[in-house]
């Protein structure tokens, strides 16, 4: 039975949803001298973001609180007004809050405890966390369960070619292969990530985070009792329709929950316990691995049902996310979500007030427009095309690095490589685990190394240890007529190139395309940008896990490994000349950073780089470099 204090909160919010009444509220009489909240000039899209920094800086106190009073009053809040008008104020000029005289000592203390004891959080909020992680690790172990299955469902489903058997060609054995193993990917690209948007308006974050974790034990139980690769590959393209919306959601859903000062490190949490259940899909290889082959394949993959039904049970015991209860005029709900998600009512108060300030804001700024041309505005505003381009990067990148040809397919590449069934799941399991414990330090080095810096020191790295891996095919190769090598050198050679790999990418392309991504466009395109971003990922993904099977009988694995390679120096120089540093950046610096000329920007990298090499290896004694973005306004387009 519903308490009264919900009944209570549902009632206000009946009350306050009609849209006509909150557009007539929003209609304001402008006193002499002040200026309405939420008038905003758009003339200038490329600085939007400078609105969004704090849209209440410079309003008079006046107009503040009687704007707090009748946002209280028109959404049933007036019992909680004290807590509005000090949250008000806090958020006006927060680096200036513990000089305020209306706080108490208590409320001062509140405050300076979200710096001096950040991680000092409500149970909820932490719970929420866990749900996300969960989420996350849903999708690792999706994505890998499929590595230690490949070789034997690829007999078990005569999916092999005739030289191995079976009875298709080599290049229809290997364009099957490749579209079942990237079916999921595909799927994400053409669909799933598109469909995210809709799905969150009509059904919420939490009703799609459980609809996209209902899709995914569904299609996990239907992957496991498939009898053709055709169900196969069915099944596995309906388990990325799940993939998508989740991949988008669940990052979005932790930042609108989560207090600004651990936001960034919680949302990392995404890629770091993706990075685990990928270690669990590993793990469940070997498990299964040495069971009766038809069983073993089935159970590998089955055995991702029992995470999404995790989520599941967990999700609506999750508080709904506040700013999209914003966005549907639930306000009352929101502050019910703030309060639990916050450890005091003046800063669910105050985060309420601030959310609502801005989501109005953004409203009047997309104001009729619609998804086709905020995505035209991607590539027609100059200040966002360059923030496409750089996402556009990262994202490419983070496939055409080659790290998804060991998550998917390392099994069999340790296969041709000389290794048996078991030692070749166990080494596949060793790269799992690699590519967890190597996020865990992204935590540290991405907030003091920067994106970019991460990105240009690993790329490198990446490549050599790509080409390592190939080149150790070389390595005593299997006699005349046979295909494998019973060379320990060989073996050895293949897994320490692969696990190095591992141990860079992690700290590096692995966490940095999706922080990225969320923080280069400008808040009143992020939603469509970040569709943009994901789709990217998954159709290059798609493009990986298909050709792959191609490159290998095509290329060799040296040639497969070098062309992935090859990418990662290209990569070094696409991040060197188009992808500007984000990390720490204010929503107004980020507008100067990106209204700079793309062959301005270029050119300066340039010149950077090449006055590093003759310092750090010539040796030669140079004076500095000017900083590039001091006096940026100068290097912005008039």
């Amino acid at each position: 039975m519903a308490s009264k204090e919900d009944m209570k909160l549902n009632e206000k919010d009946t009350l306050s949803s009609g849209s006509s009444e909150h557009d007539r509220g929003l209609e304001r009489k402008e006193t002499e001298g002040s200026r309405n909240l939420f008038d905003v000039d758009t003339s200038n899209i490329s600085t939007l973001n400078a609105v969004f920094e704090n849209p209440l800086a410079g309003v008079p106190r006046e107009q503040l609180m009687g704007d707090v009073e009748e946002f209280c009053q028109r959404f049933g809040l007036m019992d909680h007004i004290e807590n509005f008008r000090k949250g008000a104020l806090v958020s006006q000029a927060p680096k200036a809050a513990l000089e305020l005289q209306e706080l108490s000592p208590e409320e001062k203390n509140v405050l300076e405890r979200e710096h001096t004891h950040k991680w000092s959080q409500t149970w909820t909020l932490y719970w929420m966390v866990c749900m996300c992680s969960m989420a996350a690790a849903v999708q690792g172990m999706d994505e890998t369960a499929n590595n230690g299955a490949l070789p034997i469902y690829q007999k078990v489903l005569n999916l092999s070619s005739q030289a191995d058997g079976g009875r298709f060609s080599q290049t229809q054995s290997d364009n099957l292969t490749g579209l079942v193993v990237g079916a999921p990917y595909l799927a994400c690209a053409v669909l799933g990530c598109w469909l995210t948007e809709p799905m969150n308006y009509y059904f919420s974050r939490r009703g799609t985070i459980f609809i996209s974790c209902f899709i995914a034990a569904v299609a996990s139980i239907w992957e496991g009792v498939c009898q053709s690769w055709v169900n196969l590959f069915i099944a596995r393209f309906v388990l990325g329709l799940g993939i998508g919306a989740k991949s988008t959601t669940v990052p979005v859903y932790s930042a609108e929950c989560s207090p600004a000062p651990i936001r960034g490190a919680l949302v990392m949490q995404w890629q770091v316990w993706t990075a685990f259940g990928i270690m669990m899909g590993n793990i469940f290889g070997v498990a299964f691995g040495g069971l009766e082959p038809d069983l073993a394949w089935r159970l590998m993959l089955g055995s991702t049902v029992v995470l999404p039904l995790i989520v599941m049970a967990q999700v609506y015991y999750c508080p709904e996310s506040p700013r999209w209860l914003i966005q549907h005029g639930k306000m009352a709900k929101a502050f019910r979500s703030f309060q639990r998600f916050r450890p005091s009512d003046l800063q669910a108060a105050r985060d309420l007030y601030y959310c609502h300030v801005g989501v109005e804001i953004e409203k009047r700024v997309n104001s009729g427009k619609n998804f086709f041309t905020m995505f035209w505005e991607l590539f027609s505003v100059p200040r966002n095309r360059r923030a496409t381009l750089a996402t556009w990067i990262v994202m490419f990148m983070q496939q055409f690095c080659g790290v998804n040809v060991i998550a998917y397919y390392s099994t069999s590449i340790f296969l041709d490589g000389g290794y048996s069934m078991s030692s070749a799941l166990l080494a596949s399991m060793g790269t799992g685990i690699l590519n967890w414990v190597f996020a865990l330090p992204a935590f540290f080095t991405i907030d003091t190394w920067g994106r970019r810096n991460l990105l240009l020191f690993t790329f490198p790295w990446l490549g050599i240890f790509l080409l390592w891996t190939g080149f150790s095919f070389f390595i005593d190769p299997p006699p005349p007529g046979q295909t494998e090598s019973n060379s320990k050198a060989r073996v050895g050679m293949i897994a320490t190139g692969m696990y190095l790999f591992e141990c860079f990418y992690s700290p590096g392309e692995g966490p940095v395309p999706f922080s990225y991504s969320a923080e280069a466009f400008p808040l009143h395109v992020r939603d469509v940008g970040m569709s943009w971003a994901t789709a990217t990922t998954w159709c290059f993904n798609f493009i990986l896990s298909f050709t792959w099977p191609h490159l290998v009988s095509a290329f060799t694995p040296q040639g497969a490994f070098g062309w992935y390679a090859a990418w990662c120096f290209i990569g070094w120089f696409l991040v060197l000349l188009f992808m500007p540093e984000t990390k720490e950046l204010t929503l107004e610096e980020l507008d100067q950073v990106f209204s700079v000329p793309t062959w301005k920007h270029a050119s300066y990298q340039i010149k950077n780089a090449l006055w590093h090499f003759r310092v750090w290896i010539l040796r030669q004694k140079l004076k500095p470099l000017p900083p590039f973005y001091r006096g940026a306004e100068n290097l912005m387009e008039s």
